[in-house]
C-alpha cells in the first residue's frame, strides 16, 4: 500500500485548485488512458494486468491477445495456461491469469458476460480491487470516481491538491476538493501528469504548467519561477 512520510505541505487553496485544473485541461483538452482497449471488457482485463506493470508492456501483450480472444467466454476458452502465453512478459503473469479466468467465469455465469458498472460487483471479481474498479467505472462508464495509483499519490501529496497518509485519503480528499466540472477527467489529468511532468526523482517543474500555484517547497530548486501573478493569489474568501 502506498504510504508517506514525507511533511505535508500547505493545501492548495480553491482557486489554486480551478486554476491548476484549468491550466491542465488546456494542455490536454481530451485526456484518456494509455492502455489499449476498445470495450468495457479489454478495460477490465488490461487494468487488471496492469498492477504492477507499466502501460507499454501490457499493450504489448493485449495488442496479440484481444485479437484473438476480447470476450469472456473467448478467454475462458484459453484457459489459464493459454492466457499465460499471451501475458508471460508481464509482471506477476501467473497470478494474473488465474484472477482472469476466473473473473471471465463469474461475468459468464452471474452478469452474462457483461462487465458491472458498479463498485460492489466488480470488486467482487477476482484480481480487481479499489484501484481497478475505479478505473473502470470511470473510464468505462463515466462516473466520478478517482484511481490513485503511485503517480496520483505523489502529485497529490506533493502539489498540495490532495494531501493523505494512504491512497484512500489521497482519494477522498481529491473526490472532496476537485470542482464538477473537471471530476470526469481528473483521474487521465492527474495520472499523466505524474508519469510525464511531476515524476518522482526530477520533476520538470521548469516545464510544469501549475508550478505557480502547486505548494511544494523544493519546485524551485527544479526551475520552477518564482514569479506570481495575480491568478495564483491565494483565495481568502
Amino acid at each position: 500500500m502506498l504510504t508517506t512520510s514525507v511533511k505535508p505541505v500547505k493545501n492548495m487553496t480553491k482557486k489554486q485548485i480551478q486554476i491548476f485544473f484549468e491550466r491542465l485541461r488546456e494542455q490536454r483538452p481530451h485526456p484518456k488512458t494509455e492502455l489499449n482497449y476498445s470495450n468495457p471488457f479489454e478495460l477490465l482485463v488490461a487494468v487488471t494486468l496492469s498492477a504492477q506493470a507499466t502501460d507499454v508492456s501490457v499493450n504489448k501483450a493485449t495488442d496479440k491477445l484481444f485479437p484473438v480472444a476480447n470476450t469472456p467466454e473467448t478467454i475462458f476458452a484459453l484457459g489459464v495456461d493459454g492466457l499465460k502465453q499471451y501475458i508471460k512478459t508481464i509482471g506477476l503473469y501467473n497470478a494474473k491469469a488465474e484472477n482472469v479466468i476466473k473473473a471471465c467465469k463469474i461475468l459468464i455465469e452471474k452478469h452474462n458476460s457483461i462487465v458491472p458498472d458498479n463498485r460492489a460487483d466488480l470488486e467482487a471479481l477476482p484480481g480487481v480491487g479499489r484501484k481497478t474498479a475505479n478505473v473502470v467505472l470511470n473510464t468505462a462508464f463515466g462516473q466520478p470516481t478517482m484511481a490513485v495509483d503511485t503517480h496520483i499519490f505523489r502529485v497529490g501529496n506533493r502539489t498540495g491538491l490532495a494531501v493523505g497518509k494512504n491512497v484512500l485519503e489521497v482519494e477522498q480528499r481529491l473526490v472532496k476538493v476537485i470542482p464538477k466540472e473537471f471530476i470526469l477527467d481528473s483521474h487521465h489529468w492527474l495520472i499523466l501528469h505524474g508519469r510525464y511532468c511531476c515524476i518522482a526523482r526530477k520533476p520538470k517543474c521548469n516545464e510544469c504548467v501549475v508550478s505557480d500555484v502547486c505548494q511544494w517547497p523544493d519546485r524551485f530548486e527544479f526551475g520552477a519561477s518564482k514569479f506570481v501573478t495575480t491568478k495564483t493569489l491565494e483565495d481568502k474568501s
